[in-house]
This record gives C-alpha cells, structure tokens and sequence, in this order.
C-alpha cells in the first residue's frame, strides 16, 4: 500500500534553504512607546531572529508586527512569536497574512490576544 498526498505538500521550491533567494524584510518606525515592524517575505529559521531584533531594537513598551506581507512562517517564526509576546505582556498586536494565520491556527495560537485581523 502506497499512501500519497492529492499534491504537494509545500508550495515553496526549496526547503533547505539552497534554494531560490530567501526575501525578506523587516522595516520599523517607533510612535511614542511602541515600535512597529512590517515583515515581507518569508520568515523562517534563517530570518527569524531578525525579525526578533527589528521589534526589540527600541526602548518600546509595545509592538505591533504587520505579517500580512509574510509568504511563509515556520516553526522558528511560530517560536519567535511566543518570545515576543512574553517579551510584549499585554502589549503586542501581530496582524497575519491568511499564510501566517492558518499556521497559526494549526499549531493551536489562533485564539491568542495579540492575534487580529485587520483589513
């Protein structure tokens, strides 16, 4: 017995990280106490930690992390999340890309507080 998926499991051509160019970008600007990052491109375990600094960079109290942009968010993304958010108490707001959000969903963090949605 051969057990198959319908199709691929993942729409990425590579995920070793040899594939094609990872992009990503994290730009932030700072308003009174609270920092706000806007993240393109894929964030995974090469790039994750980069998007950690760019939102604990400042002095801020809080932050906001503009994901919908993300194309791809793995298990080191789903990590640095957490991270901030005990890092953020009661101050963080993420705003996902459908990408982000249904990963987040699956791993069970669809209902957290700093999770919402905007259009």
């Amino acid at each position: 017995m051969v057990v198959a998926a319908p199709g691929p499991l993942c729409n990425r051509v590579s995920v070793d990280q040899d594939g094609p160019e990872n992009i990503f970008s994290a730009t932030t600007s700072v308003a009174g106490d609270r920092v706000t990052v806007v993240v393109t491109g894929e964030v995974d375990m090469s790039t994750a930690d980069g998007m950690f600094q760019a939102a604990t960079g400042d002095d801020a109290r809080a932050a906001t992390l503009d994901l919908r942009s993300v194309t791809f968010f793995d298990s080191a993304a789903i990590h640095t999340l957490i991270r901030l958010a005990e890092r953020f108490p009661a101050a963080l707001e993420v705003i996902p890309s459908p990408q982000v959000r249904r990963v987040l969903d699956i791993s069970g963090l669809g209902d957290q507080p700093w999770l919402v949605t905007r259009g």
